[in-house]
C-alpha cells in the first residue's frame, strides 16, 4: 500500500472534521448577530411604545389631574378634616397630592422617567395598574394579564385553529378541482371576508339570542355559574359558541381562496405531472409533492398565529363581553392606562422576536435547501 492510499483517509477525516467547524462556526456566528439584532430591534421598538402609549408625557398630565381630583375630593368629603381651615385644608392637599405623585414618580422629568420605564419593560417589571383593581387595591400587570389569557386563549385558539387547518385541509384538495362548482362557490362567497368577525357577532347575538332565546349573549359562564365541572365546562362552551362561529364565518372562505391558490401553484409543477403519471394516489400527491413544499410557509402562517393568540380579539371580545386580554386592552386604550398596554405590547415583542428567531430553524429541518446563517458565510 502507497503512501499516498494511506493518507488518503485521514486527508478526509480532517476535512470533514474542518468542514464540522466551520458550519458550526457560521451557526454560532449567525446565532449571535440575530440575538444582538433582535434585542435592539425589541429596545427600541418597546420605547416607542412607552412614549406613544404616554403620549410623549400627556397621560402624566391627566393623570397628575386624577389625583389632584381625588385627593380633594377625599379630604373634603372626609368628617375629620372639616374642622380645618381654608388655609390648613389647601396645605394638606398639595402634601397629599405632592406625596402620591412622588410615589408614583411624576416629580421626575418624563425623559427620566421613560428611561426607568423602558428598563422595568425590558425586565417584565411592569408595575401595578392604575385603574384596575381588587379588593387589595391596586392590582399588577402582570396578574392582570395572566388572569384574562386563558379566556382569550381559549376562544382565539378554538377558533383560529379552526379555520387554520380547517381551510387547508379543504384548500389542498380543492386546489387539484380548478373550475369545479364549489371552487366557483369558494371565489363567489370571498368577498364576505371583507366584513370582521365582530360585525357578524351581532347578527349572530340578534338571531340566536335575542330572538331564538337559544344561545347566552355573551361573557364566558353564566351568572351564577354552575358548581360541577362538568356543568361548568359545557356552560362555557356554549357560550363559545357565537364568537368561534363569527370568527369562522367572517374568514374561513378568503382563507380557503387564499391556501387553494397558493397550493394550485404547486400543484403544476412538473414533479408533480411526474408523479401523476407514475400512478400515485390522489392523497400522495398532494402530501408528498404539494403539501411538503410548502411546509416553511404553512409553518411560518401557523407560528404568527399562535402569537397572535396572545393579543386577542379587541372588538369581538368587547361584543361578546368576553373576560379576555382584547376587552382589557380595549378599556386600557379608553382610560390611559399606560402599564397595561405597554405590558402587553412588551410580551408580544418577545414572543414574536422568539418565533422568528427559532423560524430560521425550523426551516432548515423541514426544507434540506435552507442552511442557518449560509447568507452570512459568503
Amino acid at each position: 500500500m502507497s503512501t499516498e492510499s494511506m493518507a488518503a483517509p485521514a486527508q478526509d477525516s480532517t476535512s470533514k472534521k474542518s468542514s464540522s467547524n466551520s458550519s458550526f462556526a457560521r451557526i454560532a456566528k449567525y446565532t449571535a448577530v440575530r440575538l444582538v439584532t433582535m434585542a435592539i430591534t425589541i429596545t427600541i421598538g418597546i420605547y416607542l411604545t412607552i412614549l406613544i402609549a404616554n403620549m410623549g408625557g400627556y397621560v402624566d398630565t391627566i393623570m397628575r389631574n386624577d389625583i389632584r381630583e381625588s385627593t380633594t375630593m377625599a379630604i373634603l368629603a372626609n368628617p375629620q378634616y372639616r374642622l380645618l381651615g381654608t388655609e390648613e385644608k389647601h396645605e394638606l392637599i398639595q402634601k397629599k397630592i405632592a406625596t402620591e405623585e412622588k410615589r408614583l414618580g411624576l416629580d421626575q422629568p418624563f425623559a427620566i422617567r421613560s428611561v426607568r420605564y423602558l428598563a422595568n419593560g425590558l425586565t417584565l417589571r411592569l408595575g401595578r395598574s392604575l385603574h384596575i383593581t381588587s379588593d387589595h387595591g391596586s392590582k399588577e400587570v402582570r396578574l392582570i394579564l395572566l388572569e384574562r389569557l386563558p379566556a382569550t386563549l381559549l376562544m382565539t385558539g378554538v377558533s383560529e385553529l379552526m379555520l387554520f387547518f380547517g381551510s387547508i385541509l379543504i384548500a389542498l384538495p380543492l386546489s387539484r378541482k380548478y373550475g369545479s362548482w364549489f371552487d366557483k362557490l369558494t371565489i363567489t362567497l370571498s368577498p364576505t371576508s371583507a366584513a370582521p368577525a365582530w360585525f357578524y357577532g351581532i347578527f349572530l347575538i340578534l338571531i340566536f339570542a335575542a330572538i331564538l332565546k337559544i344561545l347566552p349573549f355573551g361573557g364566558l359562564v353564566d351568572s351564577p355559574p354552575p358548581t360541577n365541572r362538568l356543568d361548568y365546562g359545557l356552560n362555557v362552551l356554549k357560550h363559545l359558541i357565537l364568537p368561534v362561529v363569527s370568527v369562522i364565518i367572517s374568514s374561513i372562505f378568503i382563507s380557503i381562496y387564499g391556501w387553494r391558490t397558493f397550493f394550485l401553484i404547486f400543484s403544476t409543477e412538473d414533479y408533480v405531472e411526474v408523479a401523476k403519471a407514475k400512478g400515485l394516489p390522489s392523497r400522495d400527491v398532494e402530501r408528498r409533492y404539494i403539501l411538503r413544499p410548502t411546509l416553511p410557509n404553512i409553518i411560518t402562517n401557523f407560528a404568527l398565529l399562535v402569537i397572535g393568540l396572545w393579543t386577542g380579539f379587541i372588538i369581538l371580545e368587547t361584543v361578546f363581553v368576553w373576560p379576555g386580554l382584547g376587552i382589557t386592552i380595549y378599556r386600557a386604550i379608553g382610560i390611559y392606562d399606560t402599564p397595561v398596554i405597554v405590558g402587553s405590547t412588551i410580551i408580544y415583542a418577545y414572543l414574536l422576536a422568539l418565533t422568528v428567531f427559532l423560524l430560521d430553524f425550523i426551516y432548515a429541518l423541514v426544507d434540506p435547501r435552507v442552511k442557518v446563517g449560509a447568507g452570512s458565510a459568503q
